[in-house]
């Protein structure tokens, strides 16, 4: 869904990466509730008039950054789908993405973050449909083509497969953008997990094939 108006539309590109950008720091900062829109406004150089033209509410300001992540892991996860290969090396490549992505982009991780302990439930709710709808359709696919072709066990549950497998994604992307889970990943691990990506790639797949029956 698309919870901008059509006059944020035909804004130029440049600007709209702007307001958008900015809107995601500010959310992922200090969360939605405590978000005001007069400093967004302020930050993004237009008056709070001006961003109401573009979101007609606050809600549709944090919806419209959050449809962002959403694109951008679709569009991740379609590419490594569709592409050759079999499970494991797709797999492998989701990692890679999240490892690259997490350290690149924290901003949407941290709103990630404030999504899953957010408050408002009907905003929660919406959220969590839009957000994970994508994953779980995907994962649940790779998992079953991967099951037929005989590339992991006969007897996996796809969906529930593809629940697990998420949570470790999920958790690994927390680990690499935010500093609660960067704490926690070193205390499970090692204090210098993070300069070593090779081994987080190799035991988490190392970990997902015995998990699969592979």
């Amino acid at each position: 869904m698309n919870y901008h108006t059509p006059v944020f539309e035909r804004l130029a590109p440049e600007k709209k990466e702007k307001i958008l950008k900015i809107a995601v720091n500010e959310f992922a900062s200090l969360g939605y509730q405590s978000a005001n829109i007069n400093v967004i406004a302020k930050k993004c150089g237009i008056s709070v008039g001006a961003l109401y033209k573009y979101f007609v509410t606050k809600e549709n300001l944090f919806l419209s950054v959050c449809t962002l992540a959403v694109d951008a892991l679709k569009s991740a996860l379609e590419v490594i789908i569709n592409s050759e290969g079999g499970f494991f090396s797709k797999v492998e490549m989701v990692i890679k993405i999240i490892q690259q992505h997490s350290r690149k982009n924290p901003g949407i991780i941290h709103l990630y973050n404030e999504v899953t302990t957010q408050g408002n439930r009907e905003l929660a709710g919406k959220l969590s449909y839009e957000m994970e709808t994508i994953s779980a359709e995907l994962y649940a696919r790779l998992i079953e083509e991967a099951r037929q072709k005989g590339e992991i066990a006969p007897d996996v549950d796809d969906r529930m497969a593809a629940f697990c497998m998420d949570n470790i994604f999920m958790s690994l992307q927390f680990s690499y953008a935010t500093e609660y889970y960067q704490e926690r990943m070193k205390i499970y691990v090692s204090p210098d997990i993070f300069e070593d990506d090779e081994r987080v790639l190799r035991e988490s797949l190392k970990f997902l094939k015995r998990a699969f029956g592979a």
